[in-house]
């Protein structure tokens, strides 16, 4: 039994009742500097402590587990604070911005007493499971390509995504390329594409507002992966998905959020036309649950949940295809058992690193640049 603490209510709302729920975790608090929002979630959802800040959370003692949920700017500091105190450190993505950041917090986690974990929310979705089902079943044949984007409107957004560089936030695209190939990225190739509004310019620093890579991925055969990332000046709805294509069968990301998966399968030749016959078919991708407790799964679809106490019940949602439960398990799981996550600092450096890369290599007019190995 573990305790845990989540920092940041904004996008810590969507996990602090599934550690409530979680059989292996006991207490569970938020550190939130906003009085309001840190008053609100205390309330509604009856959490054991709050405060208004990580210091305060860290120097109270106890909590096992610290999940930062935090903005990016952040991560990199409250990742090696929390290690430093011989916790458990569970980030939100992306791991870091800058490869000198990447290397500081692989140093603190080989030095520090506590575990690390990426909490990348497309290796544990709904299509990427059914993806890696596909792939190990045989059903994909060999790979040959892959592809993948993240598109997302931040018109709105707080002041520092403006002039992000796309390409520092592609481990959701990047994380399931990799994993579905089962190498890393030995080398990358990235331009640019179009003008910020003066509105989204930001620092100035980054000049693109969509950018586009190609990632040569390591292995005896030749295999390449494409990625695009755009936050402003496209008027495209959010997706954050991937296309994996082999020689017997392939799945698409559903065109619209929510929507239909694409599964071709290729028949054998039958000698009557040219090209092999491809059934085509739209399916709604079921949730893999089984290696869930069984409190957390019914909720990797939208659902209600009930507070302790005479509290009013939660409308829930289930972003980012369901995969919530599995990354509370896993990181549960993981320091209970006192095992490494399957998203532990090496792998997280892996998938964090290529988009880095890219974006330099952007700013160099596409320069090939190398993607270093952890």
């Amino acid at each position: 039994m573990i305790d845990v603490l989540v920092v940041g209510g904004g996008f810590g709302r969507d996990f602090l009742y599934l550690y409530q729920l979680h059989p292996d975790v006991g207490r569970v608090a938020l550190a939130e500097p906003d009085a309001a929002v840190r008053g609100e979630l205390g309330d509604r959802l009856g959490l054991d402590a709050t405060y208004a800040s990580l210091d305060d959370a860290l120097a109270s003692g106890g909590w096992d587990a610290v999940h930062l949920c935090s903005p990016v700017r952040f991560h990199v500091d409250q990742t090696l604070q929390v290690l430093a105190s011989g916790r458990a450190c569970a980030s939100a993505v992306p791991m870091a911005t800058t490869l000198d950041d990447i290397d500081r917090v692989l140093q603190a986690t080989a030095a520090a007493s506590g575990r690390y974990m990426m909490m990348e929310t497309s290796l544990y979705q709904r299509e990427y499971l059914h993806a890696l089902h596909l792939r190990d079943t045989g059903a994909l044949g060999r790979i040959g390509y892959l592809s993948g984007a993240h598109m997302q409107d931040l018109d709105g957004f707080p002041w520092y995504w403006m002039g992000y560089p796309p390409m520092c936030y592609a481990t959701h695209v990047v994380a399931p390329l990799l994993g579905l190939a089962g190498r890393r990225a030995e080398s990358v190739v990235c331009v640019g594409s179009g003008t910020h509004l003066p509105a989204h310019t930001g620092d100035g620093s980054n000049p693109f507002p969509i950018e586009s890579a190609l990632l040569t991925l390591a292995g005896e055969e030749p295999l390449v992966a494409q990625v695009t990332l755009s936050f402003f000046e496209n008027a495209r709805a959010y997706t954050e998905g991937f296309n994996v294509y082999g020689d017997q069968g392939a799945l698409e990301w559903p065109s619209q959020e929510g929507g239909a998966a694409v599964v071709y399968a290729a028949g054998p030749p039958d000698g009557a036309r040219r090209g092999r016959p491809i059934e085509r078919v739209e399916l709604d991708v079921p949730d893999r649950v089984e290696t869930l407790p069984r409190e957390l799964r019914p909720f990797t679809r939208p659902g209600r949940y009930q507070p302790p106490g005479d509290r009013p019940a939660i409308e829930t949602h289930a972003w980012h295809g369901g995969s919530h439960p599995h990354l509370v398990h896993e990181l549960v799981d993981a320091v209970v058992s006192g095992r490494e996550s399957a998203i532990g600092p090496a792998v997280a450096a892996t998938i964090t690193a290529p988009g880095i890369v890219a974006h330099a290599s952007a700013l160099r007019g596409g320069e090939r640049l190398e993607v270093p190995a952890y």
